[in-house]
């Protein structure tokens, strides 16, 4: 965690937050994860498609609980090679395979599979963006497998929370709302089965509490408070996460193909 490894002046929000030592980036936290994850009524020994899965938390947590087998989908080389030393010290390289790719060729991975898993991606995207990835999870899923997706949401002023978004973000993040997600859902040819919507609280403390646990939020706080440059980002987001909460939130939905 120092300024020669990441410029916190143009990370992105998520990579900060990640160097602050934050693991859990879903706008709606775990609780949102759950219910997502309670639809899909995972079985084991079937598949799943993580896109952008980073250092591979999710894909262990998803093959340990639930026994299915995962492919996750990185483009940053580092985060692969971190992936996979994690994936080998807990015991799962039979179930688990995390290759560096691009979720906009999702062509390029071999095979079908029964979930394709996109928890704060398609938000980042602009909408051909949305609509290519989504394209492409539709062509990689098995007859009636499932999408899940984990997204930010605005409620009202679309277009003025992504310009303050982009600002404090660094990433052109483009936050839809609840018709508009669905939409773009139906378009690619999904039927959303399932989906729920409620208030974003990513950086407020009790959140971060219940996501992370008392112990790394203590080393959380730490970071920011010790670290100025951490520091400066996450007041600048966490401003704007303030100056919207009404109209910022999450979405959660289950799709059929």
């Amino acid at each position: 965690m120092t300024d020669a490894i990441l410029n916190f002046q143009t990370a992105s929000g998520h990579q900060v937050l990640a160097a602050a030592g934050k693991k859990y980036l879903r706008p709606g936290g775990r609780k949102a994860t759950e219910q997502l994850f309670g639809w899909a009524n995972f079985q084991p020994g079937e598949t799943v498609l993580e896109l952008a899965s980073s250092f591979g938390y999710s894909a262990i947590a998803l093959a340990k609980r639930y026994g299915v087998k995962v492919i996750g989908v990185e483009k940053d080389s580092d985060s692969v090679a971190r992936a996979r030393v994690n994936i080998r010290a807990a015991g799962y390289e039979n179930q688990i395979e995390v290759i560096e790719g691009d979720i906009f060729h999702l062509e390029a991975i071999p095979g079908k599979f029964d979930y394709v898993l996109a928890e704060a991606i398609l938000t980042m995207q602009s909408p051909p963006g949305k609509a290519k990835i989504l394209a492409g999870i539709h062509s990689k899923l098995n007859p009636g497998g499932k999408f899940l997706c984990h997204e930010l949401l605005a409620r009202d002023k679309e277009e003025q929370i992504r310009t303050e978004l982009a600002q404090v973000i660094r990433v052109n993040s483009t936050p839809l709302s609840e018709a508009n997600w669905i939409q773009a859902c139906e378009t690619a040819g999904f039927q959303v089965q399932n989906h729920k919507t409620d208030s974003m609280a990513l950086l407020n403390l009790g959140r971060i509490i219940q996501d992370e646990g008392i112990v790394d939020t203590i080393r959380i706080l730490g970071n920011v408070l010790t670290h100025k440059p951490i520091r400066t980002r996450v007041l600048e987001m966490r401003s704007v996460f303030q100056k919207y909460r009404h109209e910022l939130g999450y979405i959660i939905l289950c799709a059929v193909a």
